[in-house]
């Protein structure tokens, strides 16, 4: 018997895409034949050499509505000639080609929604960028009764607009104890992830007037040029280090070498405020305690294992507050780190994987 072939389709880059990996690592050792078709870009590095087929797409545009159009349409006739049992739409900006090729071919279509895209701050701010997506969200959506997402919260939202019942697979870090405890001679305090707008750079950047460990960002996005400005503006060159994209692999180097790990974003649009992001669950797996805003999914998680001081005041002065009151409190910080090792127990990819095969397999 032939194995079932999923297509995932993204589009960014595949390298730095942590939970696609997980998802299509897990997926092929599990029986199922997977291709991840993803957006090369200029400076894309090389793939690195993994359990399932990837495919990067050239596009001529770079950013904007061009890009998207593009992008969408080289997907769509690159899918069109592929042979497919399932074929799964990565958010909601690959939903259309993603559509259009399981209504041709009559395979099931599978949405995987990260997040509330339309309400993501780069989006909900955007009035005429908005309505675009929403529009198509509206049109897709309902179009895709197979799905799931990262919480519980999020799904109850998708079941009010659209009255789809999406499982629940969290964006959770394989569990990894083989590397014992890296020493901590020079700490910094660590942000991994997307350098996007939404992620209150705008009050971390000047908290560091006040606090004496550097901050070490580990990520690239669409606010980059803007946290570099404010890093001039406070003049804080010898305080903040930027190291770009690093690839997964290295990062698992860097990450259990921080003292204290940043998970921060703004209250604007209901994705942000629902939000589960992987840094929280890498952090906690690195022993690493954090600093996390105090929104709901990140609450029940602390409320079972304390790992992070939670803050709901995301005002510069504040921010140096938590910081610095976590650096000088040894008995608090150790208690946050044991809680991480145990807690890692608890959440981890080898757990939440069996749920995403059960899903496959029902299809």
């Amino acid at each position: 018997m032939a194995l079932k072939h999923i297509y995932f389709t993204v589009i960014n880059d595949l390298v730095f895409d942590q939970r696609m990996i997980r998802i299509c690592t897990s997926l092929s050792k599990n029986g199922y034949q997977v291709t991840l078709v993803g957006r090369k870009h200029k400076a894309s590095p090389p793939l690195s050499p993994l359990p399932f087929r990837q495919v990067r797409l050239h596009s001529l545009f770079v950013k904007g509505k061009w890009m998207y159009a593009e992008y969408n349409l080289r997907l769509f006739f690159y899918l069109l000639f592929k042979k497919a049992d399932i074929i799964c739409s990565i958010d909601l900006d690959t939903i259309l080609p993603c559509w259009l090729i399981s209504k041709t071919r009559k395979i099931p279509r599978v949405y995987d929604a990260h997040e509330l895209f339309c309400e993501m701050k780069e989006v909900k701010s955007r009035p005429s960028v908005y309505r675009i997506w929403k529009r198509v969200e509206r049109f897709a959506v309902p179009k895709f009764t197979l799905g799931y997402t990262v919480n519980q919260l999020i799904a109850d939202e998708f079941k009010k607009m659209y009255g789809v019942q999406y499982a629940v697979i969290r964006n959770i870090t394989v569990l990894d104890t083989a590397t014992g405890e890296i020493p901590r001679e020079d700490p910094f305090i660590l942000y991994q992830g997307a350098v996007n707008e939404g992620r209150c750079f705008e009050s971390l950047i000047p908290a560091f007037q006040w606090i004496s460990t550097p901050l070490i960002i580990c990520g690239d996005g669409n606010f980059m040029t803007q946290t570099r400005e404010l890093v001039q503006r406070y003049r804080l060159e010898n305080k903040v280090i930027f190291k770009g994209r690093i690839a997964p692999d290295e990062l698992k180097k860097i990450t259990p070498a921080a003292i204290i790990g940043i998970t921060l974003c703004d209250r604007t649009g209901l994705s942000t405020y629902y939000s589960l992001a992987n840094r929280f669950f890498d952090y906690m797996h690195a022993g690493v305690p954090q600093l996390c805003v105090d929104y709901p999914v990140y609450r029940e998680i602390n409320e079972q294992y304390e790992v992070a001081v939670l803050i709901s005041d995301l005002s510069p002065e504040n921010i140096a507050t938590q910081i610095n009151s976590l650096l000088n409190d040894p008995k608090c910080y150790e208690r946050l780190r044991q809680n991480c090792l145990l807690a890692r127990q608890v959440f981890n990819w080898q757990k939440e994987e069996k749920t995403l095969i059960d899903f496959y397999n029902q299809i």
